[in-house]
This record gives C-alpha cells, sequence and structure tokens, in this order.
C-alpha cells in the first residue's frame, strides 16, 4: 500500500480514485477506513460540530487522525501484549478473545470509579479482567487506575 497524496501532479482526479479503491482490498487500508467509521456514529456529534474557517477545519481533521492514531497504537499494543503472553479478556459475549477494541475496553472501563474518603482514593468495579488489560497497556495507564 502507497499513500495516496492529490499533491502528486501527475496523477488525475480519476487516477487517484482508482488507486484508493485499487486498496480497498488490502487490510490496512480497510483498517483506515474502518477507523474513521467513528465520525458516523451517533455518540460523536460530528453533525452537531459547526467550522466557518479552513484553518479550522483543517485543525479538526488535524487533532481526528491524531486521536486515531494513538487510539490504533492503544489497540495494537493491548492486541501485541495478549497475543504475546498468550493472556485472552473477554469480548462482548463474555468469549476470550486476544483481539478486543479498544472502544470494547473504554466501554468495560465505565463501570470503574474513584472514591476519595477522607483523602483516600479508592477504585471501584475494577476487576481481574481490567488488571490485566491495564497491564498491557501501559504503567501510565495503571497510574490513572492506581495500580502502581
Amino acid at each position: 500500500m502507497r499513500p495516496i497524496a492529490p499533491s502528486e501532479i501527475r496523477l488525475t482526479a480519476n487516477d487517484i480514485l482508482s488507486e484508493y479503491k485499487a486498496q480497498q482490498g488490502q487490510s490496512a487500508a480497510k483498517g483506515v477506513e474502518r477507523g474513521f467509521r467513528f465520525l458516523k456514529d451517533p455518540l460523536f456529534f460530528a453533525s452537531s460540530v459547526f467550522l466557518k474557517f479552513s484553518e479550522r477545519i483543517m485543525a479538526l481533521a488535524m487533532i481526528m487522525v491524531l486521536c486515531l492514531l494513538v487510539y490504533n497504537l492503544g489497540e495494537r499494543q493491548l492486541r501485541q501484549g495478549l497475543s504475546a503472553a498468550h493472556q485472552y479478556v473477554p469480548n462482548q459475549l463474555g468469549e476470550p478473545t486476544q483481539t478486543p477494541t479498544l472502544r470494547w475496553v473504554f466501554q468495560s472501563f465505565m463501570a470503574i470509579h474513584l472514591v476519595t474518603i477522607y483523602g483516600q482514593g479508592q477504585v471501584l468495579n475494577r476487576h481481574e479482567n481490567h488488571r490485566k488489560m491495564l497491564r498491557f497497556l501501559g504503567s501510565a495507564a495503571q497510574e490513572y487506575y492506581l495500580l502502581c
């Protein structure tokens, strides 16, 4: 797969479209398309964003691409860690998987709460599966959920 840049003068609009469509059969291209699927999700509220100036539109697009990059890196780190350690976590159906989506991980973490009593923080509803995922997500995530 090669990146398609409209700044390549030698490519016409039809050439760019043909090249893009040819990449759709490749797994990396499918991953990119799948990554931007969140824009259609009603929880994202993309339709409620109105930007008038092109600089702001480009800035928002850059932020969204960077968010997608961080999201994919986190998902990749978790999946590679699970695979290397021959570990599994339950998916939405409760079946073991080594390829959870980060969206599912975030949803499973929504039930976790920090309660502070007399200045002492305590994490509620953090189960062994959460600890397992946090081990593969790194020390910053572990620290956030008071595992360090």
